[in-house]
C-alpha cells in the first residue's frame, strides 16, 4: 500500500522526504529542459556566433550555465512548493535573483570577452564571483527553498556525513578566512594568473572556485540564525567580515604601486581600451580589489550586528 505521505505521482510531502518515503523514480524534466538548453546554446555558440547577442556566451561554459539554471530551477521548484505563509520575501527573492543574474552577466554573456582582455575588468568579474554574487543569494538565505527544489538524490548526497564534514572543515573560522583570502591571492600570482588566462579548462576552474569559496564565506558570515544551529556565533562572524578587508587592502595597494607589467597574458590576447595602458589598467584593478569588496564586508558588519542586536533583545524579552 501506498504510504500516506506520498500524495500523488511526482508530488512528495515534506513528510515524505524527511522520512526517506520518496518515489522510487521520477523523470526531472526541469533538469532535462536545463541541460537540453545548454546543449542547444551551445550549438549555436560553436555554429552561429554572429547571429548572437550581447546576453548570450562569448565562450560557452557548461559548468556556469548548468550552474546557473539549475539554482535558478530548484528556487523557483522550492518556491512553488513552499507553503505562502513561510515563503521568501520580495525583497529576498529580488536579492537571490540579482546575485545569480549577476553572475550569469560574468560569465556567461560577452562581458566575458572584456575580462579576458582587461585585467581591471578580470578583477570586475572575481569581486562579482567571489564577493557581490554570492553576497546577495546568502543574503537572501534561500537554503529552505531550495531545498524542497533539489532533487531527492541530490538532497541526499549533501546530506552525506563525508560531505557535512568537508563543509563543516570549510567553515572553521580561521580556515574560512584562509580559504577566502588565499584563493583571491592564488589567482593573482602572475605565473598563476597567466597560465589561467590562456588554458580554458584551468580558467574555469578559477571562475568556479571563487564562486564555491564565495559561498561558503558569505553563507557562513551572513547566516541569519544565532548560534546554534549556526555554526559560530555572531561576534566571530562580525570579526570575519571585517578582517577580510585588510589583506584585499594590501594585495590591491601592492598589485597598484607595481611600475611593471604584472599580468602580460592580457597584452598577449590585445587590450580592448588601447588608452589604457598596462600600469594604468593595474591601478585601476588594484582599486576594484579593495575598494568595492571592502564596501561589501562593511555591508555585511552592518547586517550581522543588526541581526545580533535583535536577538540580544528578543533573548532579554523571553528572560523577563
Amino acid at each position: 500500500m501506498k504510504p500516506a505521505s506520498v500524495m500523488s505521482v511526482g508530488v512528495v510531502t515534506p513528510a515524505a522526504r524527511a522520512h526517506g518515503s520518496l518515489r522510487p523514480f521520477s523523470i526531472p524534466f526541469g533538469e532535462i529542459v536545463v541541460i537540453a538548453a545548454a546543449g542547444s546554446l551551445a550549438w549555436i555558440v560553436d555554429e552561429h556566433p554572429l547571429s548572437l547577442l550581447p546576453v548570450a556566451p562569448w565562450h560557452f561554459s557548461w559548468v556556469s550555465f548548468i550552474g546557473v539554471g539549475f539554482g535558478l530551477l530548484w528556487f523557483c521548484r522550492g518556491l512553488r512548493r513552499t507553503p505562502a505563509a513561510t515563503r521568501p520575501t520580495i525583497a529576498r527573492r529580488v536579492c537571490f535573483l540579482g546575485g545569480l543574474a549577476l553572475i550569469y552577466v560574468v560569465v556567461l554573456t560577452e562581458f566575458e570577452y572584456f575580462t579576458q582582455h582587461m585585467f581591471f575588468l578580470n578583477r570586475v568579474q572575481h569581486a562579482v564571483l567571489h564577493h557581490l554574487g554570492p553576497f546577495l543569494i546568502a543574503l537572501s538565505w534561500p537554503v529552505d527553498t531550495m531545498a524542497r527544489g533539489v532533487p531527492a538524490p541530490v538532497l541526499r548526497c549533501c546530506r552525506m556525513p563525508l560531505v557535512r564534514r568537508a563543509v563543516g572543515i570549510a567553515r572553521q573560522p580561521v580556515v574560512a578566512f584562509l580559504l577566502f583570502e588565499g584563493l583571491l591571492a592564488f589567482w593573482l600570482i602572475p605565473a598563476v594568473a597567466y597560465r589561467a588566462m590562456l588554458d580554458w579548462p584551468l580558467y574555469e576552474i578559477m571562475n568556479a572556485s571563487m564562486v564555491v569559496d564565495g559561498f561558503l564565506f558569505w553563507f557562513l558570515v551572513l547566516d541569519p540564525r544565532p548560534a546554534p544551529p549556526a555554526p559560530i556565533g555572531f561576534f566571530p562572524r562580525l570579526m570575519l567580515a571585517f578582517l577580510v578587508i585588510f589583506p584585499q587592502i594590501g594585495i590591491g595597494t601592492a598589485i597598484g604601486l607595481v611600475q611593471h607589467d604584472l599580468y602580460p597574458a592580457f597584452a598577449l590576447c590585445g587590450r580592448v581600451f588601447q588608452s589604457i595602458g598596462p600600469l594604468a589598467d593595474q591601478e585601476i584593478g588594484g582599486l576594484v580589489i579593495w575598494v568595492p569588496t571592502g564596501m561589501m564586508s562593511a555591508l555585511a558588519s552592518l547586517v550581522i550586528m543588526r541581526r545580533m542586536f535583535i536577538h540580544e533583545d528578543h533573548m532579554k524579552r523571553s528572560l523577563a
